[in-house]
């Protein structure tokens, strides 16, 4: 399947045979009783090399395998507080928030108005401002905090 008349040939050992016509490096990877693989077809001449084909896509599959296992999926993790939030709990929430910005998911911070609390707004973002800046040296705020409804979130990823 490789329709160009000349090919840049690697042999079954890994060297550099040179510029070969494509006949004869068929001819070639027939008497190894191997097949000619096209590696890089963009480049002039584009590079064949002689090797098993079967064992070619084989690593490739487990190249690609690995690659897909070293990935991490960034999920959103949600952290809820509220206006009028303690000390000890607002630091709570602070520590699950590190843990999750160290393990590389993104924070959405939701602040929950009820009440009459809507009606001061201020402190609702007064609570958000200082979750910013204690994360600050962790993270980046993705989303600057937003009012939906009755809730005030932002997000924050992982620097």
């Amino acid at each position: 399947m490789i329709n160009v008349a000349q090919v840049r040939l690697i042999d079954d050992t890994g060297e550099n045979v040179g510029v070969k016509s494509t006949a004869e490096a068929m001819a070639m990877a027939a008497a190894a009783g191997l097949d000619l693989v096209e590696i890089s077809p963009n480049s002039d001449p584009p590079v064949c090399k002689i090797l098993d084909f079967g064992k070619f896509k084989y690593e490739e599959q487990k190249k690609a395998n690995v690659a897909r296992k070293k990935q991490k999926v960034i999920e959103i993790k949600e952290i809820k507080l509220r206006p009028n939030i303690d000390i000890h709990d607002y630091e709570v929430k602070m520590k699950a928030a590190k843990s999750f910005l160290e393990e590389g998911d993104k924070v959405k911070v939701t602040l929950r108005f009820r009440g009459r609390e809507l009606a001061h707004q201020g402190r609702g973002l007064d609570v958000l401002h200082r979750v910013q800046n204690e994360l600050q040296a962790l993270a980046k705020v993705e989303q600057f905090p937003t009012m939906e409804g009755r809730q005030m979130t932002m997000v924050m990823s992982p620097k």
